[in-house]
């Protein structure tokens, strides 16, 4: 019989478009992976168009539907994914489902994206921060800050790789085994239109003693604004550090191509929409998923990551 992989993902739903359990359910699906959703919120589309509407789960709500799962004898999970949260009694309750079900799989790989903002500025409430600092990452196996999240939570400024490195090690201190700095403000030394993304990997050798592998990244810039590549982001790792639980820099490229892809697809069906000289809209910005079945199953690797 073939072994199922159970994924439970808490993330944002939306009727229209691609973000949270949106993004990362279809790609996890096409991987081969068993994937649960529990959808905090509800809404129309993402809230980058101009109007949106729906629904927030609250914990209580969160509770009440893990309470059915555990009810019937089916809460063993394999991995866990979390993304955008804004309020704190909400990220507590999954914090609290986390644990319980680590006590039930020990082997249990939670991946969290600790979304809080981005490029210096905070759009969550800034009371969720010492939630993610003190609680969440604890019990985090594998995290995926952006530069200004991974500040916020080590308190530590980013001027250059050292400090990046530094503040990575940092992050492993306070609980996960991967980090993932999935974008920052380093400048490449292929010039300024590559984005450096940096990963960490600790690993304890059959003797007991611990090594880290550091790579980094270099991406092609895009000039757009996409919604929902992060999600997608954390969902992709998810899927290759499953297949290469030793080699982050294997799942990190495969990450990253996925990433290129779609996000490539895209903006040539958009910029194709839009017309010449106009700039797309968000709806004509939803990211291509289900066209770029074939590159998340197979994806082409286009981006190189150097072992540091």
């Amino acid at each position: 019989i073939e072994m199922e992989c159970r994924v439970l993902s808490v993330q944002s739903h939306v009727v229209r478009g691609y973000v949270g359990n949106k993004s990362a359910t279809f790609p996890l699906q096409v991987l081969g992976f068993e994937v649960d959703s529990i959808n905090s919120v509800q809404f129309s589309n993402h809230t980058g168009y101009a109007h949106w509407k729906g629904q927030v789960l609250t914990a209580d709500e969160l509770n009440v539907l893990y309470e059915g799962i555990k009810l019937n004898n089916v809460n063993h999970y394999d991995y866990v994914l979390t993304g955008y949260t804004r309020d704190t009694s909400f990220l507590e309750t999954v914090v609290d489902i986390v644990q319980e079900l680590k006590r039930l799989n020990p082997k249990l790989v939670y991946v969290c994206d600790p979304v809080m903002g981005d490029q210096g500025s905070m759009y969550v409430p800034e009371n969720i921060l010492p939630v993610y600092r003190d609680k969440v990452v604890a019990v985090a196996d594998i995290l995926t800050p952006n530069q200004f999240e991974a500040e916020l939570l080590t308190g530590r400024k980013i001027s250059t790789e050292k400090d990046a490195l530094e503040v990575m090690d940092l992050l492993h201190q306070m609980g996960p085994d991967m980090v993932v700095l999935t974008s920052t403000d380093l400048i490449s030394p292929h010039g300024g239109q590559f984005l450096v993304a940096l990963g960490s990997q600790k690993m304890v050798r059959p003797d007991g003693t611990t090594s880290t592998q550091k790579i980094r990244m270099e991406m092609p810039k895009v000039d757009a604004v996409f919604v929902g590549t992060g999600d997608l982001f954390a969902a992709m790792l998810l899927a290759w550090t499953h297949h290469h639980p030793k080699d982050l820099k294997a799942a990190c490229e495969k990450t990253v191509s996925v990433l290129h892809h779609v996000i490539k697809r895209t903006i040539t069906y958009a910029n194709k929409m839009a017309g010449p000289g106009k700039r797309p809209s968000p709806a004509q910005l939803e990211l291509r998923m289900v066209q770029s079945k074939k590159d998340i199953e197979y994806p082409a690797i286009v981006v190189e990551a150097i072992v540091l």
